[in-house]
């Protein structure tokens, strides 16, 4: 079955050669058992680069390995980039390698806001530009590895901004009502249980840990909103704006939360 743009911009690990388990460093916390410099190997990397702990992450004090996604991008550097031949087979690609990855990760997470914008119907009248910028980005990640090295990422950005923030505003125009904006609000830790937060604008918000049990976040666009920790027990996102499943995988939920389709509810979520 001929692979889907959509497919193509979630991660399967089974054609990557672990790059975010060598690549990415992190420190010994609540997310993370032990310290970790970039470009070594966690110590739980099989050497067929699949995790001897993928089932018991959380347990194991690996919860920032849960709410990790490279958006696919794993398997196109791994695959497509590199064409098959991983770290360990050409040790001197290693470092490459990984800046590399990093690169088409960012690449990978603006396709991902990309296609969502285009399947929008409310944002029919940038869907023209849309389709413009999403074939350049596409064409961006499959050049070669010393040009991914030095691609301005920023100026990549800067380019799509725009037209996600038009699409933004599109959509909770739909919801009806004054438009709302809560961009860059410190939230953490705030009670907002029953909060009526239809169409607002989250963009990067802090809600750390924040009370949303049964709060309306219909419509919101919740792109960078850092939900780790935040209790959306009973919560409606239906139709929210550029949530991913890494943001779910970060905060607290139960049965009664009502998602986007296409999202899965995080195992650890209770019922």
């Amino acid at each position: 079955m001929p692979e889907t743009r959509e497919s193509a911009l979630r991660g399967d690990c089974a054609q990557c050669f672990g790059l975010c388990c060598v690549a990415l460093p992190f420190a010994k916390s609540a997310d993370f058992a032990v310290n970790k410099a970039s470009g070594e190997p966690c110590r739980n990397l099989r050497d067929d680069f699949g995790c001897g702990i993928h089932t018991r992450l959380r347990p194991s004090g690996f919860q920032g390995c849960t709410v990790y996604d490279c958006f696919g991008a794993g398997q196109q550097v791994s695959q497509v980039t590199f064409g098959g031949v991983s770290w360990r087979e050409a040790p001197e690609t290693a470092r490459l390698m990984y800046d590399v990855f990093h690169v088409v990760r960012q690449l990978h997470e603006l396709l991902r806001y990309l296609t969502e914008a285009l399947a929008r119907p409310a944002a029919r009248p940038v869907h023209a530009e849309l389709r413009t910028v999403l074939a350049r980005v596409e064409e961006l990640t499959g050049a070669s590895a010393s040009e991914l090295e030095t691609l301005d990422v920023p100026g990549v950005r800067a380019e799509v901004n725009p037209l996600l923030l038009r699409t933004s505003e599109l959509v909770r125009a739909t919801a009806g009502g004054k438009p709302k904006s809560r961009r860059g609000a410190d939230l953490v830790g705030k009670r907002l249980r029953g909060a009526r937060l239809r169409g607002t604008d989250l963009r990067g918000a802090l809600l750390i840990a924040a009370d949303l049990t049964g709060a309306d976040l219909s419509l919101t666009d919740l792109i960078g909103a850092d939900l780790r920790d935040a209790d959306l027990s009973g919560a409606d996102l239906t139709g929210a704006l550029f949530l991913t499943q890494p943001q779910l995988n970060a905060a607290r939920g139960n049965a009664g939360t009502r998602l986007p389709e296409g999202f899965e509810r995080p195992a650890h979520w209770t019922a």
